[in-house]
């Protein structure tokens, strides 16, 4: 739920960023996380920042994406699945009040439509124009496409 004296991209927010790996670190988008971390860090202070591959990561992607901060969930199963539960436990926990997905599937739209539904401000980050969920950035409050 909203603080007192909530204001979108105040920088007092607390931020959850949540990485959909497989659909945005694509040869075909050139992501650079540094990007997408500052694109959810302009909306306030980042309390998480996570990026959920799955098995086949290479031991160099993990590596560079925890020297820029992020938290890695490396994930056997469906990062989508993983993804969504981790973002939807943190915000009913009350844990941020700003919730970033950055992706290119539009699975992620319940769980974007959820925080909404709570009071909290939503962001949608596409990874380029191509890469862009209409659904996923209609139900967000607002959007991002990375160039």
């Amino acid at each position: 739920m909203r603080r007192p004296g909530w204001l979108f991209g105040s920088g007092a927010d607390r931020v959850g960023l949540f990485v959909d790996g497989p659909n945005v670190l694509r040869s075909e988008f050139d992501v650079d996380l540094d990007d997408v971390r500052a694109a959810a860090a302009d909306q306030g202070t980042l309390a998480a920042a996570r990026l959920y591959l799955d098995e086949h990561a290479t031991p160099g992607l993990i590596q560079a994406a925890e020297a820029r901060g992020f938290d890695v969930v490396v994930t056997s199963g469906d990062v989508d699945v993983k993804l969504a539960v981790e973002a939807t436990e943190l915000l009913v926990d009350g844990d941020i009040d700003v919730l970033v997905i950055a992706s290119r599937d539009t699975d992620f739209k319940p769980v974007v439509e959820a925080a909404a539904r709570r009071g909290m401000e939503t962001v949608a980050i596409a990874p380029g124009e191509y890469g862009r969920s209409d659904a996923l950035r209609n139900a967000a409050h607002k959007a991002v496409t990375l160039e």
